[in-house]
């Protein structure tokens, strides 16, 4: 995700002169190369807006600060819950996961109240709940969660 919308511009543009080419909506590789990367311009991830920027602190995890190259990793909240948006069932269990190996990083209470909050959003809100709900029943039968 590339938050700062000049910057992204730059940075597509970069990658078109290194020779990189988009492969998916938002995954962008170079010919031969198996790795493909996805880059959200603004605030989304997907088809899911952000509340916050991740820029400000306490919604991203620093993973490395170059000289002009700041990486940093969604905050779990964020990262969960756009994942929960999609709803498909690698999301849910990488979401899983997660917990599992974050749990005590984790609030869960917290984490339900943000999904809700960015459930409203959506077009159709009861529908993207459903999706907590089942997450929520995964997260109890492997004794993760018991509120």
């Amino acid at each position: 995700m590339v938050p700062d919308l000049k910057e992204y511009d730059y940075l597509i543009s970069t990658l078109k002169q290194l020779g990189y080419e988009l492969k998916t909506s938002y995954g962008w590789s170079r010919k031969g190369e198996i790795f493909v990367f996805d880059l959200f311009r603004g605030q989304w991830i997907h088809t899911t807006e952000l509340l916050e920027s991740p820029l400000k602190k306490g919604r991203n995890i620093p993973l490395i600060e170059l000289s002009k190259i700041y990486v940093g990793i969604l905050n779990y909240e964020d990262l969960i819950a756009s994942k929960l948006m999609r709803g498909s069932g690698v999301d849910f269990e990488d979401c899983l996961l997660l917990v599992k190996t974050k749990k005590e990083k984790i609030n869960i209470p917290q984490l339900r109240d943000h999904f809700y909050e960015l459930a409203s959003y959506d077009v159709n809100p009861d529908r993207i709940r459903g999706h907590w709900d089942s997450f929520e029943k995964k997260l109890r039968k492997e004794g993760l969660y018991d509120g």
